[in-house]
């Protein structure tokens, strides 16, 4: 199941590992764990193609506001509900993605997390999922500003609907409007619950995982991804893709929880590497990524990054 090939780092910091991410089958000890986590991860592609698909409510908020009335205020609020239902779905998906993400860390970063990284890869690839998702599902809500016009149009108009006593169909009230409102105001929200979750889990008190084995659990799949796209590991352009935006979650991940961050001289993710293979590889867009890496992480612009990092990224 591709197993170790070797744990030892080379100098520019690249992990020899392959993890395969296109046969990777859980053992008996990961069994558990996988089917948990896959559970969550089923629902994933459906959220991005709603996601993909959401068409927002201009036209109907457009009329409601510059002629308003009866008539176009209530096609508006009628077209606006399932809109915000949809929306919902979204939230709920990351609430589950906080629950169980902490799950994967313990049992991936507990021990020794570049050999499991490699004994347990189902696990492994799942945790690529996770970030596989989470970038594709920032990128698409960042360029969709339906979303935010939308649910902005929702809250104002929720007291009114109240008041007139339009609401019996209301599934969205205060609470929950205010907790949407504050994960959709964010540019990325999903890897913002990654990064909170993390930090969160870091200082429970009932954690017993190291923050360091964290970190390195991070760095190692940022390496380990960079190393199999430039060796060519994989055929396929979507297990390439993957790997990819792995390799960029762990990045980001690794920025937000590390003290120093991902891109300082000592840094144990080979930053340059992984920036330049982003910037070579052709079979797929990569800017999206490239994006995330200069406006998701919060150590790039820190005086202790050699300008090279910053020009790379400029």
């Amino acid at each position: 199941m591709g197993g170790i090939l070797s744990l030892l780092g080379s100098s520019d910091n690249a992990e020899k590992i392959f993890i395969d991410f296109e046969n990777a089958q859980p053992s008996e000890n990961e069994r558990e764990l996988y089917n948990s986590v896959g559970e969550v991860m089923s629902k994933a592609p459906a959220i991005l193609d709603r996601l993909l698909k959401y068409k927002g409510c201009e036209e109907f908020i457009k009329k409601a506001i510059t002629l308003p009335g009866p008539e176009t205020e209530e096609a508006a609020w009628e077209a606006v509900l399932p809109a915000v239902d949809q929306l919902q779905q979204f939230y709920d998906f990351s609430l589950e993605l906080e629950k169980c993400f902490p799950s994967l860390l313990v049992t991936l970063c507990k021990e020794d997390p570049k050999s499991h990284l490699s004994n347990m890869q189902a696990l492994a690839k799942q945790l690529a999922d996770v970030f596989d998702f989470v970038l594709r599902f920032d990128d698409a809500k960042m360029v969709n500003p339906a979303i935010q016009n939308d649910f902005s149009y929702y809250r104002r108009t929720l007291n009114r609907m109240k008041l007139s006593k339009k609401d019996t169909n209301i599934k969205v009230r205060d609470e929950l409007a205010n907790r949407m409102s504050l994960f959709f105001a964010y540019p990325t929200p999903m890897m913002k619950v990654l990064s909170e979750t993390t930090a969160k889990f870091l200082i429970s008190k009932d954690n017993t995982v190291p923050k360091d084995n964290v970190t390195s659990a991070l760095a190692t799949l940022a390496n380990v991804c960079h190393s199999m796209v430039e060796n060519h590991k994989f055929r396929s352009d979507d297990l390439n893709m993957l790997s990819l935006r792995a390799m960029v979650g762990s990045i980001i991940l690794y920025d937000h929880v590390s003290e120093q961050g991902s891109f300082v001289k000592r840094s144990p993710i080979n930053i340059k590497g992984c920036i330049q293979i982003l910037k070579s590889y052709t079979a797929g867009s990569t800017d999206g990524l490239l994006n995330a890496l200069r406006f998701t992480t919060i150590h790039l612009n820190d005086p202790e990054t050699p300008g090279s990092i910053k020009q790379a990224l400029a």
